[in-house]
């Protein structure tokens, strides 16, 4: 399986290299509502014109809003840099706009400015799976298509489609294998370090990973904290995870700013090769940690195939397709949905020593 998924992340993160260096199809991240630009009517003039990796059929000429969890964060940097692939292809605007924090509060205010400043479709990755749910469904109300990345929103009439990397069952059982296996078969105390309390993905993520666990006896889950995405205070509740169970074998974090953190504190104290840290990560971000041993193996997916096809999504629903019936097509390739209206881009990758040096994103 690992050689398979090898092969399909290098050419996914050779889409991230490519993307990442594209100056057109959008602006860089906004973090004020006001500054989200100034683009006509969502109805404006949308012509007819040949996506470069769609289905071509899809309007042209499209304004789309992507609002990510929070701007200035590799990981959604990397899903924009998909979704200016997709935007540069179909002849669209694409602007990220977002909050610094990852709240839905401070999305809410750019949902609404993206209804203000009338753009044709919303792509999001909900901070809170329901507050943001009002604001969206007032964008759906007012002619703009909503499709959901990387988290999703519990209400699925308020988006028309969601992107996910992989199913949530195998990102949870995913991490509590690499945890045990850098353990070793002695296990011991493991502890979970998240992003925010109410992020959907990453509870559903925790979810599995506790119905997963009683097929590795050897470990046990002693504690799970919330970093809120925040680099100072993920470090500060890995810290005070270590200090609080003194027997802790290791952290999975599902979050690349809390595996980030948790390791780069681990790779400089008395933890390190005491502690085992594991989770989600960018390659770019973990490859020293890995290098040099703290982290033993890690995963994720390439981001910006969430964004590339987050803006396929949208502009085929904004240009009539019946996406429960034909699925989303982009890149050459169609993604059906489920009955939730969930397209599944396919299984983690794992990075280690052996395989690492191989990706850029």
């Amino acid at each position: 399986m690992r050689s398979i998924l090898l092969k399909a992340s290098v050419a996914l993160a050779a889409m991230a290299i490519v993307t990442a260096c594209s100056s057109s199809g959008g602006s860089s991240s906004n973090t004020s509502p006001a500054a989200a630009g100034s683009p006509t009517s969502g109805a404006a003039a949308a012509s007819t014109g040949g996506g470069g990796g769609g289905t071509g059929n899809v309007k042209t000429g499209l304004k789309i809003a992507v609002i990510p969890k929070q701007v200035n964060q590799p990981y959604f940097d990397a899903a924009f840099a998909g979704a200016k692939k997709a935007c540069q292809e179909i002849q669209a605007k694409c602007d990220q706009i977002g909050p610094t924090q990852a709240t839905g509060a401070a999305q809410t205010q750019f949902i609404n400015s993206a209804v203000q400043q009338g753009y044709n479709a919303i792509v999001i990755s909900a901070a809170d799976a329901d507050s943001v749910v009002p604001a969206l469904k007032k964008a759906q109300s007012s002619g703009i298509t909503v499709v959901t990345y990387d988290a999703d929103v519990n209400d699925m009439s308020a988006r028309s489609a969601m992107i996910t990397p992989t199913t949530p069952q195998q990102i949870g059982q995913y991490q509590v294998k690499w945890i045990s296996e850098a353990i070793g078969s002695g296990g011991g105390e493991i502890a979970i370090l998240s992003a925010a309390a109410n992020a959907a993905n990453q509870n559903a993520w925790i979810k599995y990973m506790k119905q997963d666990l009683p097929n590795y006896p050897q470990l046990k889950l002693v504690d799970t904290v919330y970093g809120n995405d925040d680099t100072t205070l993920s470090t500060q509740k890995a810290v005070a995870l270590m200090q609080a169970h003194p027997n802790l074998k290791g952290i999975i974090s599902p979050t690349t700013v809390g595996i980030a953190a948790s390791a780069k504190y681990i790779d400089s104290s008395s933890y390190k090769g005491k502690v085992q840290v594991t989770g989600l990560g960018l390659p770019s971000q973990m490859k020293s940690f890995v290098n040099d041993g703290t982290v033993k193996e890690f995963g994720l997916w390439d981001p910006s195939k969430l964004g590339y096809l987050g803006i396929y999504a949208a502009a085929e629903k904004i240009s009539g397709a019946n996406l429960a019936s034909s699925g989303v097509t982009a890149g050459g390739q169609t993604y059906k949905l489920d009955g939730q209206g969930v397209v599944i881009v396919g299984p983690p990758q794992v990075f280690n020593k052996d395989n690492i040096d191989q990706f850029q994103f």
